[in-house]
């Protein structure tokens, strides 16, 4: 992935709100209430902002490089087989005199998982998918041809019964900082616990879309199980979009249901995702969005252009969103990207959130840790 760039305003449209149950499911971002019984914002500040440690690379407990990860980012989280799957974007085998995304042995993406459930002491990656003489495997193929396809990028992944599934990008030409060109996204398939994956051909969304990135969650509503996906757009200079599709159809591209807005106190959706309109007005990169237990809210992740990385409260999936505070400055490390948090990493009810964090240089991923001041 690139780095940074320069901020925008941003604007939260107010919607109203309704009180729903929802179950907590295999998968990624899940919570006890769709829609908060409140209608006003809790989260009054960030706090105990620190560094655990590296999830990735040689100075990581896991000890990646013995997998030929010697440097990668990313890392997005999902849950399946009572692990958390850490899905990692361009990953080099080797770094010498390198800064940022390259160096030896490149595969666009790999994939590895934790037993960890002890988040406060960092994060150990128990094993990677592997190819056939032990190393971190390619899960995705790309054709590596600077302005055909220059590499394909998982920017999350997602669990239904027996079926993991990742969201992909084909990026076809890295830009200036903090933008790259996008043939399109969609999503890939794995029914043998992550070692074979199969590209759909269907869902798909065009390069120009706002669901070239996305952020999923797995919810119940009425009995039935949605996988919501908060998107983004090519680089980091767009807003939120939201779409939701039933858990049981999402290699259906016509069961998607893509956000248009609130009117007569009801939320709109249509099958047309060119009509989807915005849920979040930001500068928005790398997103992820989980159910917060202790403020009892959604909370949003992501990287604020020229900002850092900061995190927001939602009052329901759609909004609005609260002011951003900050997680990790823009100067604080050399080009924090990509705050990823998983609804399993939390402690005191929820009030401390563990996050994993792109760092660009050294090019791999590190552990952080954050408690939510409430007002």
């Amino acid at each position: 992935m690139q780095d940074t760039g320069v901020a925008r305003s941003t604007r939260i449209a107010a919607v109203s709100l309704v009180s729903v149950t929802a179950l907590a499911l295999t998968g990624c971002a899940v919570g006890t209430r769709l829609f908060s019984p409140h209608g006003e914002f809790v989260l009054d500040g960030v706090t105990g902002v620190r560094q655990i440690g590296a999830v990735t690379g040689p100075d990581s407990p896991g000890r990646t490089d013995k997998w030929a990860v010697d440097g990668t980012d990313l890392g997005s989280m999902f849950e399946y087989d009572g692990k958390v799957w850490f899905v990692f974007g361009d990953t080099f085998g080797e770094r010498t005199g390198v800064v940022g995304g390259g160096g030896s042995f490149w595969r666009s993406n790999t994939m590895g998982w934790t037993n960890d459930t002890d988040p406060s002491n960092g994060i150990t990656i128990d094993g990677m998918i592997l190819d056939e003489v032990g190393l971190a495997k390619e899960l995705l193929p790309s054709k590596k041809v600077d302005n055909v396809e220059m590499t394909v990028i998982p920017t999350h992944g997602f669990a239904v019964g027996s079926t993991m599934y990742l969201h992909w990008m084909s990026v076809r030409h890295w830009g200036i900082p903090g933008e790259w060109e996008v043939n399109d996204s969609g999503l890939a398939k794995s029914t043998d616990n992550g070692q074979n994956w199969t590209i759909l051909d269907s869902p798909r969304w065009s390069g120009e879309s706002g669901f070239v990135q996305i952020a999923p969650a797995i919810i119940n509503e009425g009995g039935t199980d949605w996988v919501y996906m908060w998107g983004i757009t090519h680089g980091r200079y767009s807003g939120v979009s939201l779409m939701k599709v039933e858990a049981t159809k999402v290699e259906d591209s016509n069961s998607y249901l893509y956000f248009t807005g609130i009117k007569d106190d009801s939320v709109q959706w249509s099958t047309d995702s060119a009509s989807a309109t915005l849920v979040l007005d930001d500068t928005v990169g790398e997103l992820s969005v989980v159910w917060n237990e202790y403020l009892q809210r959604w909370i949003m992740s992501y990287l604020k252009e020229g900002s850092g990385a900061v995190l927001r409260e939602g009052l329901t999936p759609w909004g609005p969103w609260g002011e951003p505070y900050t997680l990790v400055g823009a100067s604080e490390v050399p080009g924090p990207y990509a705050p990823f948090m998983n609804p399993r990493f939390t402690a005191d009810g929820g009030k401390t959130i563990y996050f994993g964090l792109s760092i660009w240089n050294p090019y791999n991923v590190f552990w952080y840790r954050a408690e939510l001041v409430k007002k």
